[in-house]
C-alpha cells in the first residue's frame, strides 16, 4: 500500500474552555499502488483535517500514518508526494515559467535541462502553454487552479494528495485534469483526491473513502458503495396490447409484482437493473447515518 492510516484521531482544544474537541476518531483506510482514491465526504466531515494530518501539517493526536511503507514524519518520503491544497497560495508577480521552475529547484534531483522539458511538458499538459510568460495575478481562478496541479506534478511523485483540485473549473477545464489525473496515474502515481463533484469522482476512481462526522463509513470498490446503497429496478410488461414500464426499488418487492402480475396473466418481457448514481448512493448514506 502506498498510503495506510490506521487509528488516526484529532483532537483541537475549544477557544474559550480549552475542552477537547474530537473531530478525527480512528480513522482508518488505505490506498493501494496506482490507483485513483476519491475521498468524500460533507463540509466539515474531516477530509482537509486527515490530509493534513497525513502530510504532516497537522500533528496527530494519536494513529499511525505510513507513507510507501514509512512513517509519514520520515523526511525521506517528502521528496515522493505531490500536493494541491484546498485553498493555495500563488506568488502574484511569478510568471507561470517562473512558479513552476522555483518549484522544480526545491525538489530534489531535477537538473537544469530536465527541468526546463518538464515546466513545458506540465504546461502543455494543463492547457497553459499560452501563458507560459504571464504573471499569475492575471490568472482566472480555474488557471490558478491548473498551474497548481502542474506544480504538485513538477517532480514526479509516487502520492498525489489533491484537496479539491477540480473546483473553479468549467466543464472543458475539469475534463481536461481529470486527463492529467488519468495521466499520472498512467505514469506510475497514485492519486488520493477529495472533491465534491460526485460525477467526476465517479468518472476518474474504482475505489472510495467515505467520512463522516470524523468516522470512515466507506473504505473499497466504489461499486460496492453504490450497490450497497440499493438498485433500481424496471419492470416491462404488457397490458392490452400496451407496454408498461414499473420502477421497483427493491428486490423483494420485484419479486412480488411479478407473481402478481403472473397471476394476471400479464406478459412480462424483461426486467433491467438501473444502477444508482454516486450522488444519489452518497445522499443516502447521509441519510442513514442522520437517523
Amino acid at each position: 500500500m502506498v498510503l495506510e492510516v490506521n487509528n488516526l484521531n484529532k483532537n483541537f482544544r475549544h477557544p474559550w474552555n480549552l475542552q477537547k474537541i474530537p473531530v478525527l476518531k480512528d480513522v482508518s483506510f488505505s490506498v493501494p499502488e496506482k490507483s485513483v482514491v476519491g475521498f468524500l465526504g460533507s463540509n466539515g466531515a474531516g477530509k482537509t483535517t486527515t490530509i493534513k494530518c497525513i502530510l504532516g501539517i497537522l500533528h496527530k493526536t494519536s494513529g499511525d500514518i505510513k507513507i510507501l511503507g514509512k512513517d509519514h514524519a520520515d523526511i525521506s518520503v517528502r521528496k515522493h508526494i505531490g500536493y494541491l491544497p484546498e485553498r493555495p497560495y500563488f506568488y502574484n508577480y511569478l510568471t507561470a515559467h517562473e512558479f513552476l521552475k522555483f518549484y522544480g529547484q526545491l525538489s530534489l534531483g531535477i537538473d537544469s535541462k530536465n527541468l526546463e522539458n518538464k515546466i513545458d511538458e506540465l504546461l502543455g499538459l494543463v492547457g497553459l502553454t499560452h501563458a507560459k510568460n504571464s504573471m499569475l495575478k492575471s490568472f482566472s481562478k480555474g488557471m490558478l487552479q491548473r498551474i497548481g496541479i502542474a506544480q504538485a506534478l513538477i517532480h514526479n511523485p509516487k502520492l498525489l494528495i489533491l484537496d479539491e483540485p477540480l473546483s473553479g473549473l468549467d466543464p472543458d477545464g475539469r475534463s481536461q485534469m481529470a486527463a492529467v489525473i488519468n495521466n499520472a496515474r498512467d505514469q506510475g502515481a497514485t492519486i488520493f483526491f477529495s472533491s465534491h463533484l460526485l460525477d467526476d469522482v465517479d468518472r476518474l476512481c474504482k475505489d472510495l473513502v467515505v467520512i463522516k462526522d470524523g468516522q470512515v463509513r466507506f473504505c473499497g470498490p466504489k461499486e460496492k458503495f453504490v450497490s450497497r446503497q440499493g438498485r433500481t429496478y424496471q419492470l416491462f410488461y404488457s397490458d392490452q396490447g400496451k407496454e408498461i414500464i414499473e420502477s421497483v426499488e427493491s428486490l423483494e418487492l420485484l419479486q412480488s409484482k411479478i407473481d402478481s402480475l403472473r397471476k394476471q396473466n400479464k406478459l412480462i418481457s424483461r426486467v433491467e437493473t438501473e444502477r444508482i448514481s454516486l450522488e444519489e448512493a452518497f445522499r443516502e448514506l447521509n441519510r442513514e447515518v442522520s437517523l
